[in-house]
C-alpha cells in the first residue's frame, strides 16, 4: 500500500491544516516511513503511537526559536500519525501502545497485510484521491508544481481558504 498513504496523507493534512506553508512532502515522507520495518520482518516501533510522540517532541526541541524549520519539519511526526490511522495499525492494542503494556511485540504480522482485494481496492482509491489531488491543487501547472517538489509547499490561490468566495448580502 503505497498510494493510499501518500495520496490520503497529503490529501488529509492539506484539507485539514489548510496551509499553502506546512513542507506536504515531509507528511508523505512520515506517512511512507513505518513501511521501513518491512525490511525488518515486521512491525516495531514505528506502528506505536510512541514513535511519532517521540519525533514530535524531538522536532519541537530541535526546532525552538526556528519557526520556518518547524514548519518543515512537524510535517513527519503528522505523516506517521496518519500512518497509524491510515493504516488501522491502532486495532492492535498490543502492538500500538507498546511499551504500556509490556515491552513484548507480539508478532502477527505487519497491519497492511490484508487480503490481497482489499490491498488492490486501496491502492486504486489511492490513486483516484492523487489524481483529485494533482488537479484540486494545481500541481498541472509547472510552477505550482515546481514549488511542490522544491519546497513542500502549495500555491495559496489553491488553497480552501482563499478559493472561498465572499458572500453575497
Amino acid at each position: 500500500m503505497f498510494f493510499w498513504f501518500l495520496a490520503l496523507s497529503f490529501v488529509l493534512v492539506a484539507l485539514v491544516f489548510d496551509s499553502p506553508a506546512l513542507d506536504y512532502r515531509m507528511v508523505m515522507l512520515g506517512s511512507l516511513l513505518p513501511m521501513v520495518e518491512l525490511l525488518a520482518g515486521g512491525p516495531w516501533a514505528l506502528h506505536t503511537l510512541l514513535a511519532p510522540l517521540v519525533v514530535l517532541l524531538a522536532v519541537m526541541l530541535a526546532t525552538r526559536g526556528r519557526r520556518l524549520a518547524r514548519r518543515r519539519w512537524l510535517g513527519l511526526p503528522i505523516g506517521l500519525f496518519l500512518y497509524l490511522v491510515l493504516d488501522g495499525a491502532w486495532l492492535r492494542t498490543d502492538l500500538f501502545w507498546w511499551p504500556v503494556f509490556g515491552v513484548d511485540v507480539a508478532n502477527g504480522g505487519l497491519p497492511e497485510f490484508k487480503p490481497a482485494g482489499a490491498l488492490i481496492a486501496l491502492e486504486l482509491i489511492g490513486l483516484a484521491v492523487g489524481a483529485w489531488a494533482v488537479r484540486r491543487y494545481g500541481l498541472t501547472d509547472r510552477q505550482r508544481l515546481r514549488l511542490f517538489c522544491t519546497q513542500g509547499r502549495l500555491d495559496r490561490s489553491q488553497m480552501g481558504a482563499d478559493r472561498r468566495q465572499p458572500r453575497q448580502r
